[in-house]
């Protein structure tokens, strides 16, 4: 899985998107509101960790996400 940090500008707010192997889009979620859309893809247990990685990831970057 692949994760992508987005700079959002004026009033549109900072947003991830979370892509598969493919890079499929599985999920776009603001950074201050990943609660359901991690809980829907089954992450639901792995919030912490996935949100203290999109916290430290600059914007823009491609990175990939081994959980």
């Amino acid at each position: 899985m692949y994760i992508i940090k987005v700079k959002g500008i004026a009033k549109i707010p900072d947003y991830v998107q979370l892509r598969d192997e493919k890079f499929t889009l599985l999920a776009y979620f603001r950074v201050d509101r990943p609660d359901k859309s991690l809980e829907k893809l089954g992450f639901g247990d792995k919030q912490e960790k996935i949100m203290n990685i999109i916290n430290e990831l600059p914007f823009g970057q491609v990175t990939k996400l081994d959980i």
